[in-house]
């Protein structure tokens, strides 16, 4: 289970977040429907978690209003995710990564990416959206719906009421397995109260962030599944059109959330690895050593030095296992795969300069 901690937004609202994994930085923007805390135990999430940690260093975090963070912030409004992402960014001690946003974290991430491209090395989305469904010119029809469905989260949000249940599962998992069908009640119950689903999707689908696409400048892949009835697959495509020279991946699901055992979920693992393997751009050694921490950077110049992980525990006072644990994420961070290239990168860097004796 990965140690969770806490940091405060603009506004001072505590947020959660915790990281996890092996390889390159990547930061995944908080939806209503996770919790870093259960995410690892349910049947929609935890493959999910398993094979991304297994390919990067993941930070997630629960927003305002969800999770372990604040349940009842004053304000609830986009900025204020906004607000909420640049802190855990900060906290986390992250000069740049790949940013996931897939659902509502779709305009969020595009909205970050655009206001600090120079830590933005990726932009991955899933099932996103610039424009909230009261913003794509909507009939009195959308608005009446939209309305609806409101009241329906306000009072059937997280009840075993099978009615209920059956519109939300409609919406977001069609195609899912009576194992996570079940837990999807439980995911609702856990993550965030109706009172602030609605809140939150009062704000949400009224947003219109269009104008603002173009300024991305982070290379950027948009996937979208062709039948997804919560956002339209037309929105997927017009981000791709917005943001310059972005790629746009089609996926077969009918499904909002993907899972384990749809082939759209493997594509989209696929995909994601694809984009960052072929858009990776040669990084100084400097920028990539700002995402150590000082204690990080310690074990890197005792390594360089060429002490074994028993001297370098002795060293720091440290144990054992929390030197591993350590070299784990130098590794990971500095994208190398074992001791010999961590040491060639470390030297090349300045460190380990003070040798042990008959080195």
């Amino acid at each position: 289970m990965p140690q969770i901690r806490f940091c405060k937004s603009s506004d001072g609202v505590r947020i959660a977040y915790a990281q996890s994994g092996h390889g390159p930085a990547m930061v995944e923007v908080a939806t209503w429907l996770n919790h870093v805390e259960y995410d690892w135990k349910s049947p929609i999430w935890n493959a999910r978690l398993a094979e991304l940690t297994r390919n990067y260093t993941l930070t997630r975090y629960d927003g305002r209003g969800c999770g372990l963070s604040d349940q009842d912030p004053e304000h609830l409004t986009f900025d204020d995710l906004v607000a909420d992402l640049e802190a855990v960014v900060d906290a986390a001690g992250l000069k740049q990564f790949i940013l996931l946003g897939c659902c509502q974290g779709g305009p969020v991430a595009m909205a970050y990416a655009a206001r600090h491209p120079e830590r933005v090395s990726h932009l991955v989305l899933y099932g996103a959206y610039a424009r909230g469904k009261l913003s794509r010119s909507p009939s009195q029809a959308d608005v009446d719906e939209a309305e609806t469905m409101l009241k329906v989260v306000e009072l059937g949000w997280g009840r075993d009421n099978p009615a209920f249940r059956q519109v939300f599962t409609a919406l977001l998992i069609p195609d899912s397995k009576p194992e996570q069908y079940s837990w999807f009640m439980d995911m609702q119950r856990m993550t965030i109260s109706p009172q602030n689903v609605v809140r939150l999707m009062r704000a949400l689908d009224r947003i219109d962030i269009g104008d603002t696409l173009s300024d991305i400048r982070s290379p950027t892949l948009v996937m979208h599944a062709r039948n997804d009835a919560r956002v339209p697959f037309a929105e997927g495509r017009l981000i791709a059109h917005s943001i310059p020279d972005a790629e746009f991946a089609p996926l077969e699901s009918d499904n909002h959330l993907l899972l384990e055992h749809q082939p759209a979920w493997r594509q989209f693992f696929d995909e994601t690895a694809r984009f960052v393997r072929t858009n990776r751009v040669a990084e100084s050694a400097e920028s990539v050593f700002l995402e150590l921490t000082a204690r990080e950077r310690e074990v890197l110049d005792l390594i360089a030095r060429g002490l074994d992980n028993l001297q370098i525990a002795t060293s720091l006072t440290l144990s054992e296992k929390t030197v591993r644990n350590h070299i784990n994420s130098i590794f990971g961070k500095l994208g190398t795969p074992n001791r010999a290239q961590a040491i060639v990168r470390a030297r090349e860097a300045g460190l380990g300069s003070a040798r042990i004796s008959g080195d």
